[in-house]
């Protein structure tokens, strides 16, 4: 059980930073902090409908795994504790 935990412990730190990185990739919808940073420029130089909709979905599978490596992890201490 320990190895289990402690690779899971690395896909989660691994995908918490993935996730940071692709969620700052996204286009800002405008209207939030994206325009108060000077994002309110449009700029449509690599922004395709393609490259977006894989954008999201790498993005979600991703958020997908975080998760489900914190259910697994949360279920392994609660069981190895006897709590």
């Amino acid at each position: 059980m320990q190895i289990l935990q402690v690779i899971l412990q690395v896909v989660l730190g691994i995908t918490s930073l993935l996730l940071t990185l692709l969620i700052l990739l996204h286009k800002g919808r405008g209207g939030g902090l994206s325009d108060m940073f000077g994002g309110g420029v449009t700029s449509n130089l690599g922004a395709s409908g393609v490259a977006e909709r894989n954008l999201n979905r790498i993005t979600v599978i991703l958020g997908l795994v975080w998760v489900s490596s914190i259910i697994i992890l949360g279920l392994i201490t609660k069981f190895e504790t006897g709590i």
